[in-house]
This record gives structure tokens, C-alpha cells and sequence, in this order.
């Protein structure tokens, strides 16, 4: 792979906050994990009150995590993303949504489109029903695996 296409890679990482990137050109496969490092290259961070810091997280985090668990009130099948990206739920601003909550969706039909370097990606349900909840705001960026939808 050409060395400033791999750099052009570092940098679209770098910049887009997204954790992980991976590219299979040919034979030739990279993958870029973005250790998300708060500190520039070259600066020391200090930290010595680390004690007390981890004391007083141990409970934010354990109070965060049944609130993110608790954020789908809906039941039902959850069509998540298959890729790192931005979620828009019309192919142009436009257009109408491909789907509401509300809407009765077949295996097939486009629920949205995930940009990913450029290229529009239309994902489509896996899963007959009614959509329940949309669960990402329009031009919203999404993680792999994100719950994207919920269709009873």
C-alpha cells in the first residue's frame, strides 16, 4: 500500500475521533487503532493523586452503566451498525426519512444510510415489524455495533 495513502488513513483517524479503521486493498490489509491518547506526542502527563481520582470514578461509573443499559425503553429486534461512520436517515437533506417510528419495514428496506470515507452505505432491515425507536439523531457518527434502530 502506498505509504501516503496509509498516512492519509492516520490522519482521517486521528480527526475523526472514530477508535479503529480497517482497509483491505488487494492483497494488502491495514488496520489503524486510534489509541485516544489526550496527551500531544511528546508532553509528559503527571498524575498522583491517582487514588482519590479512581475512588471517587469507581461510582460514576458504576452509576453511568444501568443508565446506558436502560436507554432503549423498547423491546424488540435492535438493528445496530455495521460499521464505523455517520448515520443519515434520508439520502439527501431534501428527502423525506426512509423510515419514522412508527413505519412497518420488510427484510430488505433501507432503514438508513452510514457514510463511511466517503462512500454511502444503505442499511437495510434484517428483521419485519414496525420501528419502535430510532435511537441516533441524523448526522450523528456511529461506532460498530451501535443500536441504530428497534423493530418489534
Amino acid at each position: 500500500m502506498d505509504l501516503r495513502k496509509l498516512k492519509t488513513l492516520i490522519d482521517l483517524v486521528s480527526e475523526s475521533g472514530i477508535s479503529e479503521l480497517e482497509v483491505n486493498e488487494g492483497e494488502d490489509r491495514v488496520r489503524i487503532v486510534n489509541a485516544g491518547s489526550p496527551a500531544p506526542a511528546g508532553q509528559v502527563v503527571y498524575a498522583n493523586p491517582a487514588p482519590v481520582q479512581a475512588t471517587q470514578a469507581t461510582p460514576a461509573v458504576a452509576q453511568a452503566t444501568p443508565v446506558a443499559e436502560e436507554a432503549p425503553a423498547e423491546t424488540g429486534f435492535v438493528a445496530r451498525s455495521p460499521m464505523v461512520g455517520t448515520f443519515y436517515r434520508a439520502p439527501n437533506p431534501e428527502s423525506p426519512d426512509f423510515v419514522k417510528v412508527g413505519d412497518t419495514v420488510k427484510v430488505g428496506q433501507t432503514l438508513c444510510i452510514i457514510e463511511a470515507m466517503k462512500l454511502l452505505n444503505e442499511i437495510e432491515s434484517e428483521q419485519a415489524g414496525v420501528i419502535k425507536q430510532i435511537l441516533c439523531e441524523n448526522g450523528q457518527g456511529v461506532e460498530f455495533d451501535q443500536p441504530l434502530f428497534i423493530i418489534a
